[in-house]
């Protein structure tokens, strides 16, 4: 391989697949920050662009390299970037942001309408080296495991749902077992939820919640009704948060029926356009519900590692680990939906 090229993982052509390819090493502009990568974890986005969907046909702009979860060491400094030094682990957020907007100069940097995601609208970290605007990159803090901070994006997503509303002594429901689910019911438990209920139809996911989340109630929808579980719960009055991750109409309406007076829901996933779901509940049971999207710049980070620092455990979450020239078996894992957090090394 020549000396300024590196291996990557392409969307090279407008169809299925990926490519991985010898590609030139990034240049580090002023104020960027160049890492060469570690470790990277497959996301449900990798996926969708891998399968080259009606999203990303819509989305991609090929050729480019994808991926956006990883960890890394910060090998070179672009000019004027002081607060890092060369040979710092670091992870970074995924959404570069505008700063003029009216959210970016309020603070509000997540609600930033002129987003580019990383490995989305422009290169990703499923390669060998990745550049980005130092105020991205996040140092990590001692004693975090390599392979958890490559799904940091994931458990950041879980990070902010979960906590968008005070979870302490509440009963929580979490429609959608894949990994951010889990993550969100660990989360919950380690903060102080009274119950916990989980739901998903896939045999694989229910399985790992449950070797997650011991204590929850994990259980699949089409085997038993929200009501039955409830009184299986010891419940009279519905619960008082809702996580929803998984994506389905139905899911989403039973929460909401589901919900009691005053109810809070967060909504992560990413739901039809046609969705019904009961306003009367909505309305007369005084819901709020809450879109979710992103991370908070950078409260949740900071969250997330001081509560990895004091005891949340989501190792259990990653189940596959590969090299990256062996990414098409990671890809292959995660289609057949029996898998948690995949994580690619590029050490």
């Amino acid at each position: 391989m020549a000396e300024n090229t590196m291996f990557a993982l392409v969307k090279a052509e407008p169809k299925a697949g990926l490519t991985l390819k010898e590609v030139p090493i990034p240049q580090t502009n002023p104020g960027e920050v160049k890492i060469k990568v570690l470790k990277s974890a497959i996301c449900g986005t990798d996926l969708h662009i891998y399968n080259w969907d009606e999203w990303s046909q819509r989305t991609i702009k090929v050729p480019q390299i994808i991926g956006h979860e990883f960890v890394g060491e910060i090998v070179e400094l672009g000019g004027g970037v002081t607060q890092y030094s060369l040979g710092d682990i670091v992870s970074g957020e995924g959404h570069i942001i505008c700063k003029t907007c009216r959210n970016c100069m309020a603070g509000r940097l997540h609600l930033c309408k002129n987003t580019i995601g990383v490995g989305v609208n422009r290169d990703g970290c499923f390669a060998q080296y990745l550049v980005i605007p130092a105020e991205n990159v996040v140092r990590l803090a001692p004693g975090i495991d390599l392979d958890i901070a490559s799904c940091f994006d994931a458990l950041g997503n879980a990070v902010h749902t979960a906590l968008k509303f005070d979870l302490t002594g509440e009963d929580v429901l979490i429609t959608g077992a894949g990994p951010i689910g889990i993550m969100a019911g660990i989360i919950c438990r380690h903060i102080g939820a009274k119950k916990i209920a989980i739901t998903d139809l896939n045999p694989y996911r229910l399985e790992l919640a449950k070797n997650a989340v011991p204590d929850a109630y994990v259980v699949n929808p089409s085997e038993i009704s929200l009501p039955d579980l409830m009184k299986k719960m010891d419940m009279t009055e519905g619960f008082d948060i809702g996580l929803e991750m998984s994506g389905s109409p139905r899911a989403f309406a039973d929460m909401v029926d589901s919900m009691g007076n005053g109810g809070k829901i967060a909504l992560l996933g990413i739901l039809s356009g046609k969705t019904d779901i009961n306003w009367d509940k909505v309305v007369f049971g005084g819901l709020t519900i809450q879109g979710i999207y992103g991370r908070e710049m950078f409260d949740t980070w900071y969250k997330m590692m001081s509560m990895l620092q004091t005891g949340l455990d989501v190792s259990k979450i990653i189940t596959h680990r590969f090299d990256f020239k062996d990414f098409e078996k990671g890809f292959e894992v995660m289609q057949s939906g029996e898998s948690g957090k995949v994580v690619l090394n590029w050490a």
